[in-house]
């Protein structure tokens, strides 16, 4: 057998494993290990080359910021973000809405992960939302959406492992989905806005005489200080060149221990041991299947799948929307199917040099690559973002399915689209920060 024929049943062999629900590492262990057999790859090889590439500072940032997202998903942290936004717009009819969407946002500036909206917003805000009168199917799907956020505002986990395997610049990368993120932002909060208008059950908060509501917002943004400094310090650190991303996640949980311990004063002994060993549980599958995937992917790259892939794509069309709309849906499907680390590390290499046949800059295909693998967090079968906020929202599939559907397609479909075919979106602050010439 050919090359191109082995590559082929082994992806097969890789899909038909994740189609059996299998843990993922071994998913992607199995499909090197047949090509090893096959003769594709040597294992002896490709393990030493894997270890080689584990010892990166720059990998080290994941772990770190998973630490950090757990931590301050146990923090109190949410809880006071959520009350300071409600300052804003908390007493108009749908404003609930947007303070999740909009604290979604800043826990991603904070965690750079996907979980840790939900995980930390859900449990405060899917009952309060309840409380005021909305479905509870509607609020555990908007607080769910949008909790992908916090893999596009950076800092942003995924956009670390870009820059990692394509050797393109992080903070390029973390720029470039900065406008695709307040977009998403502006898109869910309309579509809130407009949905609550059918929702005759929705209560607002009774209005407080001037003196005691000043006092309240005084004691609630004041509150929320130690919550907003974090990304502060984390972004204005990372950008201001005081410290890489890796030593960003190191501070950002480094930081959220005393704020957990003595100012929110919401974390004991025994739950930072419980947050410590969570993290360690998650930490360890995490790293093992990225060492596999990046085998996996090398061994491909090795094997010139990538120029095959432009050979037999520009063989089909030569046409840059038409490609451009193919790539969008196969990463959408990638997305349904494996994590958005997985993913990244799988498939960036392999498209990077078709789409830059195609003149498309690496930066801007990180924007599409972000995008489009943060949505299959909440699209099934996958949908580990999804499954979580049904857990914490404590709701059926059937009652979250309408809502997140009409969010995806109504607000973050379009801005896919946006992304992909209208550049300056992605590259606007990338240009404006020097990363492109």
């Amino acid at each position: 057998m050919d090359m191109l024929t082995i590559v082929l049943i082994d992806v097969i062999l890789l899909v038909l494993l994740l189609m059996f629900s299998i843990p993922l590492p071994y998913c992607f262990g199995g499909a090197l290990a047949f090509m090893a057999i096959a003769g594709g790859a040597s294992m002896r090889s490709m393990m030493l080359w894997g270890f080689t590439q584990m010892i990166s500072p720059i990998l080290l940032a994941s772990p770190l910021f998973i630490l950090a997202g757990m931590i301050m998903a146990n923090s109190g942290v949410a809880k006071h973000l959520l009350n300071f936004a409600d300052i804003f717009v908390g007493r108009i009819k749908g404003g609930i809405g947007v303070v999740a969407v909009t604290t979604c946002a800043i826990i991603g500036a904070i965690s750079g992960s996907g979980f840790t909206g939900v995980a930390a917003t859900g449990p405060v805000l899917i009952p309060r939302m309840v409380e005021k009168g909305y479905p509870r199917g509607y609020a555990t799907a908007l607080v769910t959406v949008s909790s992908v956020l916090g893999l596009l505002i950076p800092p942003s986990v995924i956009m670390i492992i870009y820059g990692w395997v394509t050797e393109t610049s992080i903070l390029a990368a973390f720029l470039s989905t900065v406008g695709p993120g307040l977009a998403i932002v502006i898109s869910f909060s309309v579509i809130n806005m407009i949905w609550v208008r059918r929702m005759p059950n929705i209560e607002l908060e009774e209005k407080l005489p001037a003196i005691e509501m000043r006092k309240q917002n005084i004691q609630r943004s004041i509150r929320a200080l130690p919550g907003l400094s974090l990304p502060v310090i984390i972004l204005g650190g990372i950008y201001g060149g005081v410290f890489t991303p890796s030593e960003a996640a190191a501070v950002a949980a480094v930081v959220s221990v005393p704020i957990g311990f003595w100012i929110y004063r919401e974390m004991t002994f025994g739950s930072f041991l419980k947050v410590v060993n969570e993290s360690s549980v998650s930490i360890g599958a995490i790293m093992t299947m990225i060492m596999f995937t990046l085998m996996l992917s090398q061994t491909y790259v090795l094997l010139r799948v990538p120029q095959a892939l432009i050979e037999i794509v520009f063989n089909i069309s030569t046409n840059k929307i038409l490609l451009l709309i193919v790539i969008n849906i196969f990463l959408f499907l990638v997305g349904m199917i494996v994590n958005d680390v997985t993913g990244m590390i799988l498939i960036a290499p392999l498209l990077l040099p078709l789409v830059t046949e195609l003149g498309i800059s690496p930066i801007h295909f990180a924007a599409i690559m972000g995008v489009n693998l943060a949505m299959g967090g909440v699209t099934p079968p996958y949908a580990s973002i999804l499954y979580l906020g049904m857990r914490i929202g404590k709701c059926e599939f059937s009652e979250i399915l309408k809502p997140t559907m009409v969010f995806l397609l109504l607000g973050y479909l379009p801005v896919v689209f946006l992304t992909t075919f209208w550049a300056p979106l992605s590259m606007f602050l990338p240009t404006l920060m020097g990363f492109v010439k």
